[in-house]
């Protein structure tokens, strides 16, 4: 209980040095306030675990201050201390929202007692909503933890876990960077493992995956009645990972108006919830993620300059699964542990002739597409199989390259191997669908020809119908935003192809 902190509040110095010695003796940060309105400026600016008041003060009464309290935090536990005449008072202001009262004259140890209580019964409602809020996001908090979630042997991968050790110590805000699938949530949760913070919350938030409105809520919050359907008081990523850490996947992706409240946030560690004027003061480690240039992003116009100097402070980069091979035998035989684990299957491993496509391979999909495969490879086996041969993923390989009718361009240098799929050896003919693949390549335009436009319409539009629909995953194979998509589809007026709340 020694990080945890107690507001005591009654306008007579005595009572307030009493209880204040009391707690502190047990091990409590204290701190006290003279009335009311003092009481909330300090929870505005600092968040105590308890609110310890006097029933019965001048200007602003316990029940009056339990109130005030509720309308900011409906979970923050209040305590009245009350006369025994006014018992029935303490009972009301319990049914409004009071945790607990405690009766004077009383010993100190009744007050440590009731202040315990009162904080355990607290934790259990932020845990709630913690597992809430990552259910709300699929994320997973199961399996290894600290730098053993780090998989690899590679050169690379170790300058990645040196890194991740050098700015865990910290509570500065740490950006991650590398293509999709690297692997970057799982670094972040590492940085979190191995940071002071370890043990309090860790959220995260896909701000990809949200539009604006949504986003803002999930990230700050809202008052009951700040917009429809908002029939009660929630709290925000910001406000449950107090005191510990927040992952912000793909910030890149985040509006402007959005980027201006962060800015806020890491500037001044204060927010305010959607429809309230009620500043709110947070302790948050922010670590970011993010797929693109975000140097370029800003230098364009496309992010703000204020906030990726904010965001930048620790940077962490981690290689594409290509630049370190080494680390696909130790990727595999990992999923390949986990999944048999998961699924109760008898023991499997992969073959050497497995093993060594799997080197050769230029992996586009990085990490996720490694674990996609060992997945399908562990499922689809003969149940009686304790190996993973060759054979059974060379096809899902040349599946994943596409062929060359998905670029209908004639170039004036036809490639050598006259359309027959490249093998997994020559990566540098691997192809994969991002905005960057329709940059202008080399061609002689003939009569007929489709535009650079007119093509990536429709492999755009192409790929979303692939997806029946959903942007998420359209806009992950095609390795744009989310926003970007929409955007693209509304100029095109094709965004009658988006599935609703997908």
């Amino acid at each position: 209980m020694s990080n945890k902190s107690v507001l005591v509040v009654d306008d007579k110095e005595m009572m307030r040095d009493s209880v204040g010695s009391t707690l502190t003796r047990a091990g409590f940060s204290v701190r006290t306030a003279v009335d009311g309105r003092s009481a909330l400026k300090e929870i505005a600016s600092k968040r105590p675990d308890v609110v310890v008041t006097d029933l019965n003060m001048p200007g602003m009464t316990g029940v009056d201050l339990t109130a005030e309290i509720r309308e900011i935090d409906n979970e923050l536990p209040v305590i009245l201390m009350t006369a025994f005449g006014t018992i029935e008072t303490a009972v009301q202001a319990m049914k409004n929202g009071a945790y607990d009262y405690i009766t004077k004259p009383f010993e100190g140890d009744e007050m440590i007692i009731a202040v315990k209580r009162a904080i355990g019964h607290a934790a259990v409602l932020k845990e709630n909503a913690i597992l809430k809020a990552n259910a709300r996001c699929n994320q997973s908090i199961a399996g290894p933890t600290g730098l053993d979630r780090i998989i690899g042997r590679s050169s690379a991968i170790r300058k990645v876990r040196e890194q991740v050790r050098a700015v865990a110590s910290s509570h500065g805000t740490v950006l991650i960077t590398g293509e999709s699938g690297v692997g970057k949530e799982v670094v972040a949760h590492a940085v979190h493992d191995l940071s002071p913070r370890n043990e309090s919350a860790y959220l995260a938030v896909n701000c990809a995956a949200l539009n604006e409105s949504l986003l803002e809520s999930e990230l700050f919050g809202h008052e009951k009645g700040a917009f429809t359907g908002a029939d009660s008081m929630r709290k925000g990523r910001f406000e449950l990972a107090d005191g510990g850490s927040l992952l912000l996947d793909e910030v890149s992706e985040v509006s402007p108006q959005i980027q201006a409240k962060l800015l806020r946030v890491l500037q001044e560690r204060a927010f305010e919830r959607v429809g309230s004027s009620t500043t709110i003061g947070v302790d948050v480690r922010v670590i970011a993620t993010s797929n693109r240039d975000l140097p370029k992003s800003a230098a364009m116009g496309e992010f703000r300059q204020d906030l990726f100097y904010r965001l930048n402070v620790l940077p962490v980069q981690i290689p594409p699964l290509r630049d370190r091979l080494e680390d696909v035998q130790p990727l595999a035989e990992h999923f390949v542990s986990r999944i048999v684990n998961r699924d109760g299957r008898r023991t499997m491993r992969m073959s050497e002739g497995a093993i060594e496509l799997l080197s050769t391979y230029n992996w586009p999909g990085n990490v996720r597409e490694l674990q996609n495969i060992c997945e399908r490879a562990v499922v689809l086996s003969d149940p009686k199989a304790n190996e993973i041969h060759r054979e059974t993923i060379e096809p899902w390989l040349m599946e994943s390259r596409p062929m060359p009718k998905a670029m209908p361009l004639r170039a004036s240098n036809p490639p050598a191997n006259n359309g027959v799929p490249v093998q997994a050896s020559a990566p540098e003919q691997s192809f994969q669908p991002t905005m960057s693949s329709f940059a202008e390549p080399k061609v002689d335009y003939r009569p007929g020809d489709k535009t650079l436009a007119e093509i990536e319409r429709e492999e755009i539009v192409a790929t979303l119908k692939r997806f029946n629909g959903h942007r998420q995953k359209t806009a992950k194979a095609l390795g744009i935003g989310v926003r970007t998509l929409g955007l693209k589809l509304k100029k095109w007026k094709e965004d009658s192809l988006v599935s609703p709340n997908l």
